[in-house]
């Protein structure tokens, strides 16, 4: 197998969106919607069609059913040039499935994990892996895989490729303080706001960096509408967002992400990085599902030239 611009490790599920739904049904009723759409979902897999679009040659490892949707999110990487050689199939489980209602309010979620929870990053085969010259991880779950994360961690880093990370929401609540013993085997540790307040225990962002410099040399933070900061060798950064039409925020995480990530792999410095990280993520909401709004190059260096 040749060499990977990137291996991406995580979950991939489909969403099915349900627009224009203001209300439950109760028993024995039936409501009328805008609209019904399936999409990928997942963030592992919105993050790899994110950087894929963006003209990167990327594979993706994860573990889908043997089912309709599994090849759904097959042909779908593949439609993207995404290699899918190290996606296990599961024997027992479908595909997971999220139905997202609602999406352009409060979005409501009813979601089936199915065979995103056989992804245990001690059965990984990391030589494998390891022909990504970079690998980006999802799935951090504090106590639960912490160990085994962090051995992960450290046989990437031996075999010398670079690293990355988004840790995700703590569904637990407890945002175990482990995860700074995982910091320092990460190159770029990717996390929101809220997850970055929790996890230190800080009450504002720029607190929260300068203390997570002390464990990660190069962390980002994504702000949401206001933007993003990051912290690079104790050099503290900071871009605005930008201004647009909100149809669907799924996925706006992800694709934030990718856009930085692209440019942390193309050799960028850390403000370029934050700008098309924060342009990613803008062009992301803009359309009904995880990926469908997010750029290619030419989009993205378009919506700079139009917003600058």
């Amino acid at each position: 197998m040749e060499k990977f611009d990137a291996v991406v490790i995580g979950d991939a599920n489909v969403d099915l969106v349900v627009v224009g739904c203001n209300q439950i049904p109760q028993p024995g009723q039936e409501i009328f919607v805008d609209n019904m759409m399936m999409h990928v979902g997942g963030g592992a897999a919105l993050f790899t069609i994110a950087l894929a679009k963006l003209g990167l040659d990327v594979a993706f490892d994860g573990v889908l059913g043997d089912d309709g949707y599994g090849h759904y999110i097959r042909d779908r990487f593949a439609g993207y040039g995404i290699d899918t050689r190290m996606i296990r199939t599961s024997e027992t489980s479908r595909t997971g499935i999220t139905i997202a209602i609602n999406p352009e309010q409060d979005r409501s979620f009813i979601t089936y994990v199915g065979s995103n929870a056989e992804m245990h990053v001690e059965e990984l085969d990391l030589a494998q892996i390891a022909l990504g010259k970079h690998v980006h991880v999802t799935g951090y779950r504090g106590r639960r895989n912490h160990i085994e994360f962090v051995e992960m961690a450290k046989r990437l880093k031996e075999a010398g490729v670079t690293l990355s990370c988004d840790v995700g929401w703590d569904d637990t609540g407890e945002w175990y303080s482990g995860i700074f013993e995982l910091m320092p085997y990460v190159d770029v540790f990717l996390m929101n706001e809220t997850e970055a307040l929790h996890y230190t225990g800080l009450e504002q962002i720029d607190e929260s960096l300068s203390y997570m410099s002390r464990f990660c040399r190069h962390i980002v933070v994504k702000l949401g509408p206001k933007g993003a900061a990051a912290m690079k060798d104790g050099l503290q950064t900071s871009s605005p967002g930008f201004s647009v039409a909100v149809i669907d925020t799924t996925g706006a995480g992800d694709s934030f992400n990718a856009g930085y990530m692209y440019g942390f792999l193309t050799g960028l410095d850390v403000e370029t990085c934050l700008l098309y990280g924060n342009v990613c993520g803008a062009l992301s909401v803009g359309a009904y599902g995880g990926s469908t709004g997010t750029p290619d190059r030419v989009g993205l260096e378009t919506f700079i030239k139009q917003n600058r």
